[in-house]
């Protein structure tokens, strides 16, 4: 890949192999990289260690979505998801097990995936994306068994309650819907933009960002103000005053780390207050991940308008860059 091409890669994806020594990358050109975080991470690390010890084109269009299980990678572009294992991507061969396309209305319809979580209680992968609906494919058999339909716009991301046995969905239409996993129904919807402390209308009223502790929170954004709710009451508990669209936000601790439009990631506490903002490369963000799956290599990483990854091994600062 040329200079080019690099100058206008975006990072949309990102997810570590389930032994935590591995990080994947997907890009706008349909390609994902490999790095090895425990050769990254290393005292002798040079430039090369933080280059991908594969890079292989997995769609034709963007990467949106990428996701580990116990032994494969899963990862979404247009229409389709595609696996591969774990322990053969590490042995640099990158044939794909299988590819799944979910059952759209039209042969035509080729709509972009653009979210995709793992349901533990059902063994079900869960994907979300430009038909508005929800499609769930039992892991085991590779068969899509169902379709939820509600949002009336694209799904941007999507969120499960374990415990409660709830999938949560956000979108274009501005909406963040709560389903029954055991009756496919839609209990509830939170309309964010509808709450003035919350909207941005010039921003738009759309729903990029959706997570949840599985408790009693639920944090969303995108056109509005990045929010906490509080699920019983269905009610904003507290407004984070970040500027930008928010694309992507996680609990960690007793924290809330989000990025967006912005070169920073946002420290925020639960009860509203934007504690630190950590400058970043790339000048506006789409991804970030926590490595929990290895002790030595608990990393935070970010991605977005660059083929470069920052590597936060504190959170206080970027300790280096991946690149593309």
């Amino acid at each position: 890949m040329g200079p080019v091409e690099h100058l206008h890669m975006s990072v949309f994806s990102q997810s570590f192999s389930p032994c935590g020594r591995f990080l994947a990358a997907g890009n706008n050109y349909g390609e994902i990289a490999v790095f090895s975080l425990s050769s990254a991470l290393s005292p002798d690390a040079t430039d090369m260690s933080r280059k991908p010890i594969l890079t292989f084109t997995a769609h034709e269009g963007p990467v949106f979505s990428l996701l580990s299980t116990d032994s494969h990678l899963l990862s979404a572009g247009n229409g389709e998801i595609s696996a591969w294992t774990w322990a053969e991507l590490i042995k640099r061969n990158t044939k794909a097990v299988w590819t799944r396309r979910p059952n759209y209305k039209s042969s035509l319809e080729i709509p972009e995936i653009n979210a995709m979580t793992i349901n533990p209680t059902e063994n079900s992968l869960v994907i979300g994306g430009g038909d508005n609906n929800l499609h769930i494919m039992d892991l085991e058999s590779g068969v899509f068994k169902s379709v939820l339909q509600g949002h009336t716009d694209y799904i941007h991301c999507l969120s499960v309650r374990e415990r409660e046995s709830e999938i949560l969905s956000g979108g274009e239409d501005g909406a963040v819907r709560i389903w029954d996993c055991r009756t496919g129904q839609s209990v509830h919807c939170i309309e964010v933009y509808k709450y003035e402390d919350c909207a941005r209308p010039q921003y738009g009223k759309w729903i990029s960002c959706l997570t949840t502790d599985s408790d009693w929170m639920v944090l969303c954004g995108g056109g509005p103000y990045l929010s906490l709710w509080h699920l019983r009451s269905l009610s904003p508990t507290s407004i984070f005053p970040l500027s930008g669209c928010q694309r992507q936000a996680t609990f960690y601790q007793d924290m809330i780390l989000s990025v967006g439009e912005g070169q920073f990631v946002s420290h925020c506490l639960l009860g509203g207050e934007v504690k630190a903002q950590i400058p970043c490369t790339p000048h506006s963000l789409n991804t970030l991940a926590l490595n929990l799956n290895s002790t030595e290599n608990r990393v935070l990483t970010v991605g977005g308008s660059s083929h470069q990854i920052d590597v936060f091994a504190n959170l206080s600062y970027r300790s280096f860059s991946l690149a593309f």
